[in-house]
């Protein structure tokens, strides 16, 4: 049963690339909750993005929900899937680019495969979805149900700013999403169209399950949290949400730091 309702974003349609699971899920989840029609993307696992859609409809009866293959990286599916969410849904309001993944190596026996897959998923894919997002707040006009002309949501990462040994690519591909998302935000601001970023910390997800899922394991994350827990998929879930709704109507061209304050880095406490 479906508790405290809010209707902050009843009438509008969110496309959350990589929403099969992890932090993907939670966000498609948290914009049902919210009354939004979400268009559930997904590469792989078409079982898990079906039931993502099924719990935003059962949870919400107001929500609606679509499960969408699709690759990022790829310019004429992601053109595929925004056509088909105007196709169900009439238009699109809020995008979440949130397709990630690692291919993780030492630099020096960093493959160029390795490091391309990378940098095509996670930056190249938000630059195709986001300009299919664009393409169609312009084309689509103002709406009343809405401040902003249209929202773009980023998926960053604290390595936007901490560098990350033995991960370069994903490293080099999260500091890309952010000067993408700035530049975005530069030019698109006129526009009515408002782009920011969220950057996740160390959370709860099977992206980064050798961090947490041993005692000795979590001990040793937690040094690098002030805050003292890991992060779980709902908190960037509601921060996602409130960056979509007018409440946020003001913050553009800027990258939230969801992380415990791991970007306070802690081990300069005792003068390094």
């Amino acid at each position: 049963m479906r508790q405290n309702p809010n209707h902050r974003l009843l009438g509008q349609t969110c496309i959350v690339t990589g929403a099969s699971s992890g932090i993907g899920k939670e966000v498609a989840l948290a914009m049902g909750r919210d009354c939004a029609n979400v268009v559930v993307n997904y590469i792989t696992d078409a079982e898990a993005a079906e039931e993502v859609a099924h719990q935003i409809e059962i949870n919400d009866s107001i929500a609606k929900a679509i499960a969408v293959k699709a690759d990022v990286s790829k310019e004429d599916q992601v053109q595929a899937m925004f056509q088909t969410a105007k196709q169900h849904f009439g238009t699109v309001d809020i995008l979440v680019n949130n397709a990630g993944l690692q291919r993780d190596a030492e630099f020096h026996e960093m493959t160029l495969a390795q490091w391309q897959f990378v940098l095509d998923v996670n930056l190249t894919g938000q630059f195709l979805c986001s300009r299919e997002a664009v393409r169609e707040y312009l084309r689509r006009g103002k709406v009343d149900y809405s401040c902003a002309l249209g929202k773009i949501i980023c998926m960053s990462s604290v390595h936007e700013v901490i560098p990350w040994a033995g991960h370069v690519n994903y490293a080099a591909s999260k500091g890309g999403v952010m000067l993408l998302m700035k530049s975005m935000a530069q030019e698109l601001g006129p526009k009515g169209i408002r782009v920011n970023s969220i950057a996740p910390g160390a959370i709860q997800t099977p992206i980064n399950r050798d961090a947490w899922e041993t005692p000795e394991a979590l001990n040793d994350l937690m040094k690098l949290i002030p805050y003292k827990r890991i992060g779980q998929p709902a908190d960037i879930g509601a921060v996602a949400v409130w960056l979509a709704t007018d409440e946020s109507d003001y913050i553009h061209g800027t990258t939230l730091f969801v992380d415990g304050g791991m970007t306070l880095y802690p081990g300069f406490t005792t003068n390094g």
